[in-house]
């Protein structure tokens, strides 16, 4: 797993995910998730064009991410794989994120 931050001024934070987020990796992802939440963004914008997997543990990331981040974060999930968007679906996280091909 590769992650990239990105903080802007409009309150918008990027994260860049690549490979697997499986149970060790999410640890970091969470680790970064914890960090931008100190900025307070109104809006995460996960590019996941080259992830591959995410296991349950980096579902709960993106959970913690908005109970850390608070009910007003709007999360993009940009470019994932069907199997990553299927894993999405089938958890109904899809009804609170984002999921686009394109972010702004």
């Amino acid at each position: 797993m590769s992650l990239t931050i990105k903080s802007e001024t409009k309150k918008v934070s990027t994260i860049s995910l690549v490979g697997e987020v499986d149970s060790l990796s999410a640890r970091d992802f969470q680790k970064e998730i914890e960090k931008l939440a100190a900025e307070q963004p109104d809006v995460l914008v996960i590019q996941a064009e080259h992830l591959q997997f995410i296991s349950s543990a980096g579902l709960r990331v993106l959970i913690f991410a908005k109970q850390k981040m608070g009910t007003h974060l709007v999360v993009y999930i940009v470019k994932a794989p069907e199997s990553v968007v299927d894993t999405l679906e089938k958890t109904g996280l899809q009804n609170s994120l984002h999921i686009v091909d394109h972010y702004l």
